[in-house]
């Protein structure tokens, strides 16, 4: 039963980097004019809308075999699966990974996969072109999704009935531990803080690991003003040892020095972490532990999406004072 868990919790978190732009899929679907190519962009508006669609049709692909690619990640986890290089193509990754464990599989689910994956890296393969040609892509095919969702609040819940993330005004209390051992308790570490930037994320989620740089840079800025970046790590929760070695992996390479942190996934911090449905989301928190506006989803990578973060950072040092 626990691996039965562990193997939803991970699908479910493989999905939340896709399904931002499922919330987009009418708009998308009707608009007949935009191509799954990147070579029928003729400007960014073009490419936001055939960045959607590809985002759409990848999203079905793993919607519409939900059980199959769960009994994927399920064999990858039970065979320790070496998780995806950064840079590495997801539905390449997503291959080796069928590849290792098709044993596990029938010859029709083989062909199903197989044939999944292979459109993937093909679809992987266009947004990289587009996102080549028009560096701000992603973040404006974002926020075109967040638009029409309505209320353009992406913290939707996914496993969990107990912990509505979008309404949630003070952060969930918790008791944890940092990635070296050491215990650490929320009111201690929020209010020894002017601000603290809290972002969600997992370890082979792309635009997760893209932003780390960004955000230890972040970390650097907000010691000089009494605050400071936290990382939670969706895999790591319980204090997974393989997971927060894989994690610690990643945060290596990318030069990461600030505080990752893990809690149990049965604790309030735990459901609020798997009631996300976006990958990676950022929170503000202030002194008094109270959230600070509405989270940022998506990557803190382009120019608008830093000036909301700052923004909200500035009103808890405000609030601070």
């Amino acid at each position: 039963m626990k691996m039965k868990m562990r193997a939803k919790k991970v699908f479910a978190l493989a999905m939340a980097a896709l399904m931002i732009f499922a919330l987009a899929a009418c708009s998308v679907k009707d608009d007949v004019s935009a191509g799954t190519s990147a070579d029928d962009a003729k400007n960014l508006d073009d490419a936001v809308k055939i960045y959607k669609k590809l985002m759409d049709e990848e999203n079905k692909i793993l919607s519409e075999n939900q059980e199959l690619w769960e009994k994927v990640f399920a064999a990858a986890d039970k065979r320790d699966m070496t998780l995806q290089e950064d840079g590495k193509n997801y539905g390449d990754f997503l291959m080796d990974t069928i590849e290792s464990a098709k044993d596990s599989f029938s010859a029709d689910e083989l062909k199903t996969l197989k044939e999944g994956a292979k459109r993937i890296s093909e679809i992987e393969n266009e947004l990289t072109k587009l996102e080549e040609e028009y560096p701000e892509v992603r973040e404006k095919a974002i926020d075109s999704a967040m638009d029409a969702s309505g209320d353009g609040s992406m913290s939707v819940p996914a496993d969990s009935d107990n912990v509505d993330v979008s309404k949630a005004q003070k952060f969930p209390a918790f008791d944890g531990k940092d990635f070296d051992g050491n215990k650490v308790n929320s009111d201690k570490l929020f209010s020894k803080n002017k601000v603290t930037v809290v972002n969600f994320w997992f370890t082979t989620c792309k635009p997760c690991v893209e932003e780390l740089k960004e955000l230890e840079a972040l970390n650097k800025e907000l010691a000089k003003k009494g605050g400071q970046v936290v990382g939670v790590n969706a895999f790591t929760l319980d204090g997974d040892k393989q997971a927060i070695a894989d994690a610690q992996d990643v945060l290596g390479k990318k030069g990461v020095t600030y505080k990752n942190i893990w809690f149990k996934s049965d604790s309030k911090a735990g459901e609020f972490t798997t009631g996300m449905y976006s990958f990676p989301t950022t929170y503000v928190v202030d002194q008094k532990g109270n959230i600070v506006g509405k989270p940022i989803s998506g990557g803190i990578t382009s120019d608008e999406q830093k000036k909301a973060l700052n923004d909200l950072i500035d009103q808890a040092l405000e609030s601070s004072k």
